[in-house]
């Protein structure tokens, strides 16, 4: 799969998966390579950190019970619009696909 497109498929499911409950970076990451086995452990903390940047997410510190306090990923307000308009895009894009008879 083309890598840009993948990185805004990840993206995607990323803030997704954020939308059902706040997540740590390691727990996320093990998520998401289940479905994509190719995706490095550093390419997820790279969206994370994006993600972050602009906005789309915040970090809570929240106690562990091994070891030291673990960042939780949460969605916020702007992030969901973000996540809204994704999701309507690729919608899009699959019905566009499948306007042509391509069928998976």
């Amino acid at each position: 799969m083309d890598t840009q497109m993948k990185k805004g498929i990840l993206e995607m499911c990323i803030l997704f998966q954020l939308k059902k409950e706040p997540v740590y970076g390691y727990e996320l990451m093990k998520s998401v390579r289940q479905v994509f086995s190719d995706v490095y452990e550093g390419s997820i903390y790279t969206i994370l950190r994006r993600l972050h940047k602009s906005g789309y997410t915040k970090v809570i510190q929240k106690e562990s019970p091994n070891g030291p306090p673990r960042k939780y990923y949460e969605i916020t307000p702007s992030g969901e619009e973000y996540l809204s308009l994704m999701l309507e895009e690729w919608s899009a894009v699959v019905k566009g696909v499948s306007s042509l008879g391509i069928h998976i």
